[in-house]
């Protein structure tokens, strides 16, 4: 059986020339949308799950500069990297400036192993966010079968754009009733209960991001509408939206996930095979779920 991985999403800020030259090192690893200026890169990444964003030194406006120190203040879980093509002076002092308004990470593109770099840097993992909640769980983890992981890493990389387990399953290439029952059959909770906690988690990963208000919040998870998300959001922690961004953090919402649905069914994810397609399993890493009642997070 395979299972694709989810591909990055990566805006830019890029000299014209240098766009197909990306599009080709992509290779299908992440996807690009390309943008002329930084407030249009920042505009991408209030609509989209964007993982990273690149700033061309050769490309950027001077007076776009400012903006920046927004983008990195704004979005701290979207890397932002400044690439060099070609060394003159505007070039260097661009990347000065771009080093003054907090971008932390450079990649020469002139060099002759610069766009396999870059690549490199653009698909490990999809985004801070993500990379924080495996750090969490992979842990235990270790030793379970490899469908397993595989199950629980797709998941917690899809979770941002997948709200139903219906298309979980679709990427899995499985039935939903063969998906569900396993983890019945198993006693572990059900997958859609899985998926709206780690949901859950990125809610509170995106809050803590000042650069997005709720309803931006509302249009990236891709929730029907902002009542529809103020609602699931009180049933499953009894708070509105304002009382979400208030009282829960990111660290809180992880540790509560980690603390009801990882640790208690360690012993049971340590046999669980998630995956298994007429006795031959996948290779790779992660997933998770349970009917019944959801404890609601700490105020």
């Amino acid at each position: 059986m395979h299972v694709a991985r989810v591909s990055p999403m990566v805006a830019t800020v890029l000299d014209p020339h240098e766009r197909p030259r990306l599009d080709a090192a992509a290779s299908g690893q992440f996807t690009t949308i390309h943008t002329d200026t930084i407030p249009d890169a920042i505009r991408a990444v209030r609509e989209r799950p964007v993982d990273a964003v690149l700033l061309s030194a050769s490309y950027v406006q001077r007076e776009h500069v400012p903006t920046v120190a927004t983008l990195v203040r704004a979005f701290p879980t979207v890397r932002t990297v400044a690439v060099v093509s070609r060394h003159d002076a505007r070039a260097s002092e661009r990347l000065l400036e771009l080093g003054a308004s907090g971008v932390r990470t450079m990649v020469d593109l002139s060099q002759r192993d610069g766009w396999v770099h870059l690549r490199e840097q653009l698909t490990h993992p999809a985004s801070p966010a993500s990379a924080r909640i495996l750090g969490r769980i992979v842990p235990d983890l270790r030793g379970a079968p490899d469908d397993c992981r595989l199950c629980f890493e797709t998941v917690v990389r899809l979770a941002p754009s997948v709200a139903t387990v219906r298309g979980l399953c679709r990427h899995f290439r499985l039935a939903p009733s063969t998906f569900v029952s396993r983890f019945f059959r198993a006693s572990l909770p059900s997958p859609k209960r899985y998926l709206a906690r780690v949901r859950l988690v990125y809610v509170a990963a995106m809050l803590e991001a000042r650069g997005l208000s709720i309803a931006d919040v509302v249009y990236r998870l891709e929730y029907s509408s902002p009542q529809s998300f103020g609602r699931h959001l009180r049933t499953l922690t009894g708070l509105s939206a304002s009382e979400f961004r208030r009282r829960v953090t990111f660290e809180l919402a992880l540790e509560q996930f980690h603390a009801e649905l990882i640790a208690p069914f360690r012993a049971v994810l340590h046999a669980f095979h998630p995956l298994e397609t007429q006795g031959q399993t996948v290779s790779g890493h992660g997933v998770w779920d349970r009917a019944g009642g959801d404890r609601r997070l700490s105020r």
